[in-house]
């Protein structure tokens, strides 16, 4: 496993980091034997961070990997999250605080290594309503009362160690804004294959979906570290997810007949020639692809299984695509996937 510095701050992160969300399930749905072994394995393996929320499961998931890391005696490096929904616009700096210390509790720990706020920056004031938190009007961070006076309070107090933000794609003059104030050691973006305009400005012709304006060079001009999420585009950039097989029992579930969804298996399935160069599973070559770029800290893997986690984590220190792969592969993009 090599290891990466987070920025511009003393911590130095593995490659690959282990992700608890739902996509993948392990951390939500998977048995306490499973999620021990792969856990223990992963350990192993050398990953040294492990990217949790309150969403994931409803405290389930921190719930779990804080029994798991008793269990194993062992202390990774920690992350977890902060959401922001409409019952807390009233009160977000103290909701900031309270959330944290919840994760703190169920995950068994005093301190955080790194904590997020899990909506995206937004220019305008968002519509929240019941669940939703993905984002954040940029003024309710900024505000006296905001997400940042909540943050700086936790750090004041010693409950984590560094903060960071999540990028949500059409927001890059606010992710700008908010890296601008320095506070911050780390974005999660995705980055991947399918949509890469989270390290690159759009490749003319590809219509990719949200852009995440090149985010990922923002950060590291300003000393923040990225970890990227959804790697795989949501499980498309598998060699099972384009063979139309079956997602994992574990895994969160797919309509596979949605539009959205046959797209992405037909541009997953163009992108089979890097694999065959590299040597590699589709999903390797996607891991190996986010690591390339040089404002990546690490890739975040969601893992449902053992296997799972052998094949991402064998990605790192793996050598990069050739000059005559990125040209094809930049030629595809510009091809909208010869769309």
């Amino acid at each position: 496993m090599q290891y990466r510095r987070l920025g511009a701050t003393d911590v130095n992160i593995s490659e690959i980091g282990f992700g608890c969300g739902g996509n993948a399930g392990l951390m939500l749905r998977g048995s306490p034997r499973e999620q021990t072994a792969v856990v223990a394995r992963a350990l192993e393996l050398g990953i040294n961070y492990f990217d949790n929320a309150p969403d994931y499961g409803n405290g389930v998931a921190e719930e779990n990997l804080g029994r798991v890391l008793r269990e194993l005696k062992h202390r990774p490096l920690l992350n977890s999250k902060v959401e922001v929904r409409a019952e807390n616009l009233g009160d977000i700096a103290d909701h900031v605080v309270r959330s944290t210390e919840a994760s703190l509790k169920r995950l068994g720990v005093d301190t955080l290594d790194v904590l997020q706020i899990h909506n995206g920056p937004a220019a305008e004031r968002p519509n929240l309503e019941g669940p939703v938190y993905t984002q954040l009007w940029i003024e309710d961070y900024l505000r006296p009362g905001g997400a940042i006076e909540g943050l700086q309070r936790l750090l004041k107090d010693g409950k984590t160690r560094h903060v960071g933000f999540i990028c949500r794609g059409e927001d890059g003059a606010e992710v700008r804004r908010l890296l601008d104030t320095r506070l911050f050691s780390i974005i999660n973006t995705p980055y991947t294959l399918l949509n890469p305009t989270a390290g690159m400005a759009k490749p003319q012709g590809l219509e990719a979906g949200r852009d995440f304006g090149d985010v990922l060079t923002a950060a590291k001009e300003r000393g923040a570290g990225a970890a990227i999420y959804s790697p795989l585009a949501g499980g498309f950039l598998t060699d099972a997810a384009i063979a139309g097989e079956e997602r994992h029992a574990l895994a969160r579930k797919q309509d596979p007949q949605a539009e959205a969804a046959r797209r992405n298996r037909e541009r997953a399935r163009k992108l089979r020639f890097l694999a065959d160069a590299m040597g590699m599973s589709l999903a390797q070559t996607a891991i190996r692809f986010v690591l390339m770029h040089d404002g990546v800290t690490m890739a975040l893997g969601g893992f449902s299984d053992m296997d799972q986690l052998e094949e991402i984590a064998a990605v790192s220190g793996k050598p990069p695509f050739t000059a005559d792969d990125m040209a094809r592969l930049d030629a595809l993009w510009r091809s909208n996937f010869g769309g």
